[in-house]
């Protein structure tokens, strides 16, 4: 399954330099790395990221995050993936700059 994290552009050009990231600051002061389905990544940005830019979107498989991700409540009890370390350029997917249209970011048609 794929999951998502929005990074703004100088978080991504961090991860892509030094091949991990520990987070953007509410990461940090979190504990853990927020990510979001595809079912949530919207909201998430809608409520997080309204009106940014350069943000961009990862995409990463469960499977490569292994045991340090957990699924937590969150928003209205369901279920958010949270990863308990830093997150690893070599597990980033695929990765894609947001645009905005209409003052909304608009998802890549591959967030499936």
């Amino acid at each position: 399954m794929l999951i998502y994290k929005v990074l703004r552009a100088e978080e991504w050009a961090d991860l892509a330099s030094t091949g991990q990231i520990a987070g953007a600051p509410v990461d940090l002061a979190d504990g853990f790395i927020h990510f979001s389905t595809a079912d949530q990544v919207a909201e998430t940005l809608a409520k997080h990221f309204a009106g940014a830019a350069d943000l961009v979107i990862c995409a990463c498989h469960t499977d490569d995050l292994g045991a340090d991700l957990k699924w937590e409540p969150s928003r209205g009890g369901a279920l958010f993936p949270h990863l308990y370390r830093a997150l690893r350029l070599k597990e980033v997917r695929w990765q894609e700059g947001l645009v905005m249209a209409g003052g909304q970011h608009v998802l890549p048609d591959r967030v499936e």
